[in-house]
């Protein structure tokens, strides 16, 4: 779709500056903008780029102050970047505007379908399951028995949700990911083989959360593993059973969370991050990439980092006086030969 600049500034309360009739039909960045295109400019980092940029038009904020002649229509507004995101979700919005039911797909007869859904090619939607209005099933995804899944929620290709789980409203679920398989449950034998313990919980994932790809969220062994209103979880994060994530956290990449731990509310969990099991995380903590927990945090609003975890400055000290261990070695060394040495002569 075509919209012109005069149309673009409508939509963002912005002034147009240069021809207001010029149209385009894709997005770019400022130093790859080709005709036909919009960009925008919010780091000045990038300003050398308005002047040379092939885009038809950019977003800019409306004091900046050209020190140079431009090629492009210019949308002036009252911050570029806020703007720039606001296209960027519409953009997304019409891109990803799909309705009907495709075919081949199953719905069982039991199923309830909400009104203005999109249920792509081979979906299987199972017995009792549910799924609210205008809610989008990409191909290949799979709802067992039993699910819910509630209004404006996106299931990308290949999703897979296990029976008995609860998907809340304005979801977004990414390809590869596994909501409701078993927990990691085991009990040893006599004769070191081990008896699986049947998991009978379920997931609950409240509204307005999002999840990447392959992240797997394990169901509870009996109760639920929960993922609070608008958490975020990055993709390739391992969610185990009976855990509960809280309200707006954030989970980076590969981190792993082990069974039944409970992670406070605001939480920000850097990229492979390791947390052990029956675990209390309090309301606001903070962990940097690659810590690894090993008790629960009482202490709400604090940095960690390390693995086991130190307070943040703590670990970062400590890092700097690792780094300088050979230095210490060799001066160890030296000083011992020195010893050695002043020993000898008095002897």
């Amino acid at each position: 779709m075509q919209f012109t600049a005069q149309q673009i500034s409508l939509l963002l309360n912005g002034t147009v500056e240069g021809d207001a009739l010029v149209a385009v039909d894709k997005l770019a960045k400022i130093e790859e903008g080709t005709p036909g295109s919009l960009s925008f400019l919010a780091n000045p980092k990038y300003e050398q780029h308005l002047y040379t940029t092939g885009a038809s038009v950019v977003i800019i904020n409306e004091d900046y102050v050209l020190t140079g002649p431009v090629s492009a229509t210019l949308i002036r507004v009252e911050n570029a970047y806020s703007a720039f995101s606001v296209l960027l979700e519409q953009y997304n919005t019409i891109k990803l505007n799909k309705t009907g039911i495709e075919q081949p797909s199953f719905i069982h007869p039991t199923a309830r379908v909400g009104n203005n859904v999109f249920i792509g090619a081979f979906a299987y939607i199972g017995p009792n399951a549910t799924v609210g209005d205008n809610s989008k099933i990409y191909p290949n995804t799979y709802i067992a028995d039993n699910v819910t899944i509630g209004s404006n929620v996106t299931l990308f290709a290949g999703v897979k949700v296990y029976f008995d789980c609860v998907v809340g409203d304005n979801v977004i679920i990414h390809s590869g990911a596994v909501i409701g398989s078993d927990g990691f449950g085991f009990a040893p034998n006599a004769d070191g083989s081990y008896k699986k313990i049947s998991q009978i919980g379920n997931v609950i994932i409240q509204d307005d959360v999002e999840i990447g790809a392959n992240t797997a969220v394990d169901r509870a062994t009996m109760g639920s593993t929960i993922i609070r209103k608008g958490a975020k979880i990055d993709n390739l994060v391992q969610i185990a059973h009976n855990v509960e994530v809280g309200q707006n956290t954030v989970i980076a990449g590969q981190a792993g969370i082990s069974g039944s731990t409970k992670i406070g509310e605001q939480a920000v969990i850097g990229g492979q991050v390791g947390i052990a099991g029956h675990l209390t995380i309090a309301k606001g903590t903070q962990l940097s990439a690659q810590t690894g927990i090993n008790s629960s945090i009482k202490d709400e609003g604090k940095q960690w980092g390390g693995s086991p975890y130190l307070p943040y400055k703590d670990y970062l000290r400590a890092h700097v006086n690792t780094r300088r261990l050979p230095g210490l070695e060799k001066r160890v060394a030296e000083l011992e030969k020195m010893i050695a040495e002043l020993h000898n002569n008095k002897t």
